[in-house]
Formats: structure tokens, sequence, C-alpha cells
């Protein structure tokens, strides 16, 4: 495999779950984002895996992405740690070794933030509340990150219709095909528009010209 222009690390959001690919595996907004860029499929390293944490990114993926030097990385990753794994300090701190290994010159990286996946799982609701403010103290931490990093983010825990059942699968947690088609429209618009808030920094706008 030539060395990817394009590699994606985190956990099942990443990897695409919930969109099944007609030969099987998932689609997700990963090939969606590389189509729109002109980034060919032999060109993209999809590491996310399901179930995986910031820990798990640390301790398997990061090395990988950080030596592939690819010139688009993304990272969605989290949602793990904060339904079932919380260590607020562990969260924050693997995020920011992760986001500035990545946020480089010469690369353009880029995250998202985390929509209310509470609102939708079926829990009682002072387990909602919980979880509704590790959301919120997580997206409050992602936002200035990855601006002082100049990384593009695309904001989906603000973004218009999230609330629109046909964007999920009924286990309140992955995307719909139509989900992800709209994170990946999101991805692409922010990417084109050269970061919006995050904006690329550290002469990474050079790197925002993708294809072969």
């Amino acid at each position: 495999m030539p060395a990817p222009m394009f590699t994606v690390l985190g956990d099942s959001f990443a990897q695409g779950r919930g969109d099944p690919a007609p030969g099987g595996g998932y689609l997700g907004w990963v090939p969606r984002v590389a189509a729109a860029l002109g980034i060919p499929p032999s060109r993209v390293r999809n590491l996310g895996e399901h179930g995986a944490t910031t820990q798990t990114v640390v301790d398997r993926q990061l090395a990988l992405a950080t030596a592939a030097r690819s010139r688009l990385v993304g990272i969605t990753v989290g949602g793990n740690d904060l339904v079932s794994d919380y260590s607020r300090p562990r969260f924050e701190d693997n995020l920011a070794a992760i986001f500035e290994a990545l946020a480089v010159p010469g690369t353009v990286a880029f995250t998202i933030t985390f929509p209310d996946i509470p609102g939708r799982l079926p829990i009682p609701p002072g387990l909602r509340d919980l979880l509704r403010e590790r959301f919120d103290a997580a997206n409050a931490y992602i936002r200035p990150l990855a601006a002082r990093l100049g990384m593009p983010c695309f904001d989906l825990a603000h973004a218009d219709g999230t609330d629109d059942p046909s964007l999920w699968n009924p286990d309140g947690i992955h995307p719909s095909p139509r989900g992800y088609e709209a994170v990946a429209e999101g991805f692409v618009t922010l990417l084109r528009a050269g970061g919006g808030e995050g904006a690329p920094a550290r002469g990474n706008s050079e790197a925002m010209a993708f294809g072969p």
C-alpha cells in the first residue's frame, strides 16, 4: 500500500459502524470525505476500532499515525471514555497528547465535538444528566484545545438537525448512513473553508490542497 495521504484514528465512529458496506465491513464518513477531496481509497488508512478509548488510540494507533506522516488526519474518539471508562484527567491528557502529536506543520489534523448521545439512550434520568455533564465538559475541553493547535473542529454538538431520528441508528449511538453522509459533508465544508474557527496554523494551509 502506498503511503496514506489520509489517516483516521478513533473508535466505532471512525470505523463507520452502523453503515454497512456492500462487500462487508463499514462505510461511514471516512470514504465519503476522501472521495469528496479526491483522495483515492488506496491512500486512505482507517485505524478506527470498535470500543476504542482515548487510551486505545494512545497505545495502539498514535504511533502508526505519526509514522505515516499523512497530509490529512481525522481524529474522532472519546465517546467510550465518557460512557464506560471515565477518568476526566486521563481523557483530557490523552486527547492533548493525540492532538499535539498530529497537529504539526505539513498536516491538517481535524476533529469533532460530541452530539447529545445521552439524550437518545434509554437510561434513567439521573444517569442521563450525569452523562450529559461529561459530554458537555468534553466539548468544552475539545473546542479550545483544537483552536489552540490550529485544528479544524466540526462542532457537531451545535450543528442543526442532529435531533433528527433519521440520522441515527436504533442504538442511539451510531449514525445511520444518512447521518454519516451529513457528518462527511460537515467535515468537507469545514476543510474546504480553511477550518473555520480552528483554522490550520503553523504553515498547515498548504496541506489543504488534497488529491493524488
